[in-house]
Order: C-alpha cells, then structure tokens, then sequence
C-alpha cells in the first residue's frame, strides 16, 4: 500500500475566527495585531486585506495607509485561537488515529488505507474540509500527496479553502514549474548559487547531476536537494513526536530600521510563545533570536536561563537585550523572531529557539502571567493587555 499523506491548513486563521464570531466584519479587512497609530505590526490579515498588499509582519501604520477606511483592527486572542485548534484536530483524529499537528492551524495526517473506507483522495480531503467546516465554521486548504514534502506544495497550491491531489505519477509534473525555493533547505543563500548557473526552476534543476549538485552544496545539502527535486521526502506522520521548540518570527514586506517596531514585534512574539507554552504545559531554559538583516544576512543568538521559564516578560526581555548587545542599530532588517526550547525535566524534551542574559526566577510575573491568560481565556485578548514601561 503506497503512503498517502494530507497536510492541512487553516485558512488565515486568526482573522477567520474573528470573521466567524463576528459576522458583521465578513467581507472586510480584517486585521490581527496592533492598532493603527501604534507602533506594532500585523499577525495576520484576512484575504480582504491582502487584497491591498497587506501581509504578516507589516508595519501597522504601513498597513493601515493602504487599508480602506472599513477595516478591522483587532488585537490577536491567542486563547480562543488555541481553543478552536483543539476542537479542529480532535475532528482530525476522528479522520486518522495519525494525526500530527505542526502548528495552532496545520497538521499532517496519514490517510493511507483510507480510500478502501471512504473513496478515492478527493473524498478524502472533502471529507476533512466538510467535518471542519461543520464543526467551527472555518475553511481550510488541503493537500493530499505520497509524502510531506509534496502534501505540503499541494495544500499551498490553491488557497484559500483549497483542495489538491497529487498522485505519484503526477509529481514531476506538479514540481517542474516551481521556483528553487520551494525545495526545504534551499533558501535566499544556497538559492543564488544554482541561479547563477541558470536554474530557475524545479524541473531544470532535476536535470543537473547529483555530483554537480554535491560539489555547488555540499554532500548533505546536494543530497537532499537532489531527492527533493524527484519528490523524494518524508512519508512519515509523527502523531507522539516531542514538540522540539516553540517559535515565532514575523519577515517584513519591507526592510525595518525602527527600533520600536522591533522592539513590538519582539514583544508580540513573545507573548505568542509564551502563551502556547503555558497552554501546553512547558517552560524552557533556552532563549534565541533570530534576525535577517538586509539583504540576507541571517543572525541567530541565544542564551541559557538558570530557570526555566514560560513568561512573556522574560522571553521578551532576553531577546531584546540579546538584539541591543549586538551592532545591529539602524542596520535594515527583513525579519525578526524569537524561540524557546531547553525544556524542564517533567516537559517533553526540545532544542534551542532563542534567548537573551540570564534572569531570575519571578513568582510574581508568574502568577500574573496566569491571572492575564484565564482573563484572556474567558472574555478575550482585547479584554486585558500587559503595560509597557520605558525601553521595555
């Protein structure tokens, strides 16, 4: 029996639950994050927004110049997010007993042997799309291939609310018109140098030897490209696999030299991590930043707490002493992001993901940690937000 894999994901997620609960915002921009005038940045905008070039990770104020004067500006509820996701993959498992959840609004499930119960792929993914839609009203795009890799594009292939099968024997045909980047591993830095060499495309660079691939990547990197490129990948689903890291980064549609706009990017990531760690029951020694400065130069930083820790105000405050020890002021950037990993005995082990200078325990901040996502869990993020003092 040959793997069938499905990857889903949820369609612009955050604002499509504002939409859901909130029906008079249906069919105007919408979106998650900061407030115009302020000094923050968008999480994520409904495709009513995108419409006008507005995308994650944007300057709110460059965002809120091309916005027309019916948008929505709301700020993210990571607890109700984290609530719906829940109901989500529990309608996933009824699907598959493999079902593995790599983020809040996508998840991978195995569906081999599925086509003898409820019919041919297509089904298959209707049927996902269909449960989920009944269950919390939202739509998802869906991807259905022999491996992760090619799951993945195809769910990518047609948003939103998407469905796309990719048969074994229509791989090649599917990958060959692709740009390079769309290979895992070759990204702004391995990309230019096969582009140099004239290759723009999956299909053309299938047609370079594994050697030549080797001797311009590297052994490892030419391997895995070399695999890529014919649809070769991953055909596992992990449903028990250890959450290695917990992250979140935002890339800017243009180059930021704002401090303060970092400053609130950093801020906002952090308390997305924070939450979700808290939510599932980690704390972490390890801290990281993560940093693309113009044009693609890529930094990362980290540091090792004596304690470990799930709180926002630690997470944030390592990070952005990690990005101010640095000769990184005025310098454009193109994206920014923090981590959290280093997991406590008693939580599943994890790698890195970002960190700053060590910082001691605070019960205090805790338990105010605590008290802000049970209000957040009941009434809603906008319902109470963490003061900001000085340079913090």
């Amino acid at each position: 029996m040959s793997p069938l894999i499905l990857h889903l994901d949820l369609d612009a997620f955050y604002a499509a639950v504002e939409q859901r609960d909130h029906p008079e915002w249906r069919g105007r921009p919408v979106v998650v994050g900061a407030a115009p005038g302020g000094r923050g940045v968008v999480a994520t905008c409904s495709y009513e927004a995108r419409r006008y070039g507005v995308r994650s990770a944007m300057p709110i104020a460059q965002a809120a110049r091309r916005l027309p004067p019916e948008t929505v500006y709301v700020r993210p509820d990571m607890a109700r997010y984290a609530a719906v996701s829940g109901e989500v993959m529990a309608v996933l498992a009824t699907l598959s007993p493999r079902v593995e959840p790599v983020s809040i609004d996508e998840a991978y499930l195995d569906v081999s042997g599925l086509e003898r119960l409820i019919g041919p792929p297509e089904l298959i993914g209707r049927r996902a799309k269909d449960a989920i839609q009944a269950a919390v009203g939202l739509t998802a795009s869906v991807g259905i291939g022999p491996n992760r890799l090619i799951a993945k594009l195809a769910s990518e292939a047609r948003k939103p609310d998407g469905l796309t099968v990719v048969s074994p024997e229509q791989v090649s045909a599917f990958l060959d018109p692709m740009p390079l980047t769309v290979l895992r591993g070759l990204g702004v830095k391995t990309a230019p140098r096969l582009q140099r060499l004239g290759l723009k495309t999956v299909g053309a660079l299938r047609a370079l030897p594994l050697e030549a691939l080797r001797r311009h990547l590297g052994a490892q990197a030419g391997t895995a490209i070399y695999q890529q490129a014919r649809g070769i990948a991953d055909d596992e689903v992990y449903p028990e696999r250890a959450r290695q890291s917990i992250s979140k980064e935002s890339t800017f549609g243009e180059d930021v030299t704002d401090p303060t706009v970092l400053r609130e990017t950093l801020r906002w990531a952090a308390q997305e991590v924070g939450f979700l760690a808290r939510h599932g029951g980690y704390q972490g020694r390890v801290v990281r930043l993560k940093i693309r400065l113009h044009p693609f130069e890529t930094h990362t930083r980290s540091r090792t707490l004596p304690v470990p820790t799930a709180s926002d105000t630690e997470l944030f405050g390592a990070a952005w002493a990690l990005y101010q020890a640095e000769p990184w002021a005025g310098r454009p950037v193109r994206l920014i992001g923090l981590g959290l990993s280093g997991w406590a005995e008693g939580t599943p082990e994890q790698p890195d993901l970002f960190a700053a200078e060590p910082l001691a325990p605070q019960p205090r901040a805790e338990r105010l940690d605590e008290t802000l996502d049970a209000i957040r869990e009941r009434f809603g993020a906008g319902s109470v937000r963490r003061g900001t003092g000085p340079g913090r």
